[in-house]
């Protein structure tokens, strides 16, 4: 039985920054939480919000969770990631991931095809910057370096990073759900970010991180929700999961979608998918399956959620990550997880 961590997901903006972000942060740090992790979609930048709290905080680790690929250039993501490790004294997490085609065709204008070898690809180059052994270079189809292409004026020559990075190791996650991308991730990275990972059903990922390097790390975002009323609590669990599974992706093609069936709830996910897609929200919500619900979130009295948290603690999960915006609940949080 292992001894969880307990981090914090900030989230997305919304319509502008919350004003609480740094108290958050400076209480988190005070509670012991051990990381917290920005994020990005197609509003506010996931490595921005980072550098202010960093600014503001001492020992708490700064994760991106996640960097999107078709946002930056490997080499750039590179940048950003060192030069932020260097003035947080060694805090860093580079969180990176491909995202999904409506963002990526729809927001950065690239194509999506290739995400694994895309995402092999640049996690080499991200490597090659950080550990700064010789110039940088890369043969691959997806982000060639030097550049010798359609346009190229044929003078890019291999570069070193000109600033020395502050670690050569600085941990790299991939946020992954598909078998094969989580296989890779268990290869080529230090830590995995999960979207929907279940104590109870630990089959579904064990074959595709069996072989995971030592010291590999399990971050996994959970809903914390402390209600008496155990299906109240769940409301909210199930709308996120409607949204996800029935309208993050299009019928043909939804990741989340693919993973609730993978999870044995394949009749549910055909189910909201097609009653989300046809505008029945409310419907879509209610056919989520309280099940499935429940086994992704911590919800119920204080006593229930202690009681649940048993099964995380026998899985491979290192690390809880919660989402709040209340001090309150950051520090009940700390007495349930940290003891």
């Amino acid at each position: 039985m292992s001894d969880l961590k307990l981090g914090l997901q900030t989230g997305y903006w919304g319509a502008g920054p919350d004003p609480r972000m740094v108290d958050i942060a400076q209480e988190a740090e005070r509670l012991g939480y051990d990381a917290i992790f920005t994020a990005e979609a197609w509003g506010s930048d996931v490595f921005t919000p980072l550098t202010w709290i960093g600014a503001h905080t001492k020992t708490i680790r700064l994760g991106t969770g996640i960097a999107q690929l078709s946002a930056r250039a490997p080499t750039a993501t590179a940048m950003a990631a060192l030069t932020l490790d260097h003035l947080s004294g060694g805090r860093v997490i580079l969180g990176m991931g491909v995202s999904g085609p409506q963002v990526v065709e729809g927001w950065y204008g690239a194509p999506f095809s290739k995400p694994l070898s895309r995402t092999r690809e640049y996690v080499d180059i991200v490597r090659q910057v950080l550990q700064r052994k010789t110039p940088v270079v890369s043969d691959g189809e997806h982000y060639p370096l030097p550049y010798t292409g359609e346009g190229s004026w044929g003078l890019g020559k291999p570069l070193k990073s000109i600033t020395h990075p502050l670690r050569d190791d600085l941990p790299i996650f991939l946020g992954a759900e598909g078998p094969k991308n989580v296989a890779m991730t268990a290869e080529i990275a230090d830590g995995w970010l999960p979207l929907y990972y279940s104590p109870y059903r630990q089959d579904v990922y064990a074959d595709q991180i069996a072989h995971a390097k030592p010291g590999f790390e399990i971050m996994q975002g959970v809903s914390v929700i402390i209600n008496d009323d155990v299906e109240a609590a769940l409301q909210p669990i199930k709308q996120n999961l409607a949204l996800y599974v029935g309208g993050m992706g299009a019928k043909s093609r939804n990741f989340h979608n693919e993973l609730v069936k993978r999870m044995g709830f394949e009749e549910a996910a055909e189910k909201i998918q097609d009653l989300f897609l046809a505008g029945r929200k409310d419907e879509a919500t209610l056919a989520v399956p309280t099940e499935l619900a429940d086994e992704v979130s911590l919800v119920g009295s204080v006593d229930r959620i202690r009681d649940r948290l048993q099964a995380w603690k026998e899985t491979p999960v290192t690390s809880l990550l919660v989402s709040t915006r209340n001090i309150d609940q950051l520090r009940t949080f700390a007495e349930l997880v940290l003891g």
